[in-house]
């Protein structure tokens, strides 16, 4: 019997998929396939059904058993369809006992609204770095997010559970960990701890850590604690992923993000003067409901404001049972349109980023063959295969747009 799992989405969700490849193992008397969904676009959606449907195609005589947040959110859509032998929650998918059933219920999906609690999971190792999920589920409720219905609400692991898988990843000889959950800005233990406490604890418990790297966070959310480790930590690294999803004051209330315009651009320019080296990423939805012209022009200069290098761009899609779906929209080849330029603009900076490290000498961790990172996340294409996670220091000679290239 093999275990195949298919992930789409977002790193927790590759983190999960290989807790649940290991919990399925021996469970079944054919071989399985697991899809690992993700519901934040309708594509993401559709493109889950699609890979469904191929995989029975190409595997008869497997079981497929869906699960993640589009199972979590609209189970009954999955069980309706013939290829699929089970539909498995959120909650229930990191449980062993749920793949251990000899006589299953099809669908398996609980109240995630109720979960109190996180599973205490390993560490997921990728090549060169480890994973570790600090906290699931969000307490926020924007109105195109579908992800909380997915997730639950907002959940934190204790610091020793994370400080123990950080030590173990490191002891398995990893240079860097990266923190990830759902949001975790919210990070917040029963004794109190924050992110940015949390953060000091493993750098000063695990002193052997050359590298800890944020996942994407909520900068209205980021506390003191976590910006002076940013400024006085050089193993945090400096490349902060920020949930900005827009740069239209209106467009955010609309969305009822937590943040304005001008508090972005305040807390670009305070951490980049606390360490000046740091790189942002960010998330941005083009053609959000009600949107005009002028207002997705301040998103288009909001690359700029904030100096953003990394954009992750996600054309508007309305997601069925959130507010925004009510709300008037924009049609979609525009969505579409604007989406292009926003990825330009992105391209443009990025460009502008790799054209200033060009001359410069990094410190790049390897990951295979001849790709690696820098302290900032830049892709860096090295002179000869590296063994994976290896730290080296390189010279840049030159950039092709996507990636620095080393001499």
């Amino acid at each position: 019997m093999s275990v195949e799992v298919v992930t789409f989405g977002c790193r927790l969700n590759a983190y999960e998929s290989d807790q649940m490849r290991a919990a399925a193992q021996g469970a079944f008397a054919d071989d399985v396939v697991i899809i690992n969904t993700c519901a934040v676009t309708a594509e993401a959606v559709r493109q889950a059904r699609q890979t469904v449907r191929a995989q029975a195609r190409a595997n008869p005589q497997a079981q497929i058993v869906v699960t993640g947040c589009a199972a979590q959110t609209d189970p009954a859509m999955f069980a309706n369809m013939p290829e699929v032998a089970r539909v498995i929650g959120n909650d229930e998918k990191l449980t062993r006992e749920v793949w251990q059933r000899s006589d299953p219920e099809k669908i398996a999906v609980g109240d995630i609204m109720r979960s109190t609690s996180i599973a205490v999971a390993s560490a997921h190792q990728e090549r060169a770095r480890g994973f570790v999920q600090i906290q699931n589920g969000c307490d926020h409720r924007c109105t195109f997010c579908i992800i909380p219905f997915g997730r639950g609400n907002s959940r934190s692991l204790p610091p020793r559970g994370v400080i123990d898988q950080v030590r173990r990843l490191v002891e398995d000889g990893l240079a860097e960990v990266v923190l990830t959950g759902v949001d975790i800005t919210s990070y917040r233990a029963a004794d109190g701890t924050g992110l940015g406490a949390l953060v000091k604890r493993i750098l000063a418990e695990v002193p052997e850590l050359h590298r800890l790297r944020l996942s994407s966070i909520d900068s209205v959310e980021a506390d003191r604690d976590l910006l002076d480790a940013l400024a006085d930590e050089p193993r945090l690294m400096p490349h902060l992923h920020l949930s900005l999803q827009a740069g239209d004051d209106l467009i955010l209330k609309r969305m009822k993000r937590r943040h304005l315009r001008g508090d972005a651009i305040s807390f670009c320019r305070e951490v980049r003067r606390l360490r000046p080296d740091v790189v942002f990423g960010a998330d941005l939805i083009a053609g959000f409901p009600t949107e005009t012209e002028e207002m997705f022009a301040r998103s288009l200069d909001l690359v700029a404001e904030c100096e953003l290098v990394h954009l992750h761009v996600f054309p508007f899609s309305p997601r069925p049972g959130t507010p925004a779906a009510r709300m008037p929209q924009v049609d979609r080849a525009l969505i579409k349109e604007r989406a292009h330029r926003l990825r330009e603009r992105g391209e443009a900076a990025l460009g502008a980023h790799l054209q200033a490290q060009v001359g410069s000498h990094q410190r790049v961790l390897a990951e295979q063959g001849t790709s690696a990172r820098t302290e900032q996340f830049t892709r860096v294409r090295l002179a000869k295969p590296i063994a994976s996670g290896r730290i080296i220091n390189v010279a840049i000679s030159a950039h092709d747009g996507q990636q620095l290239i080393a001499a």
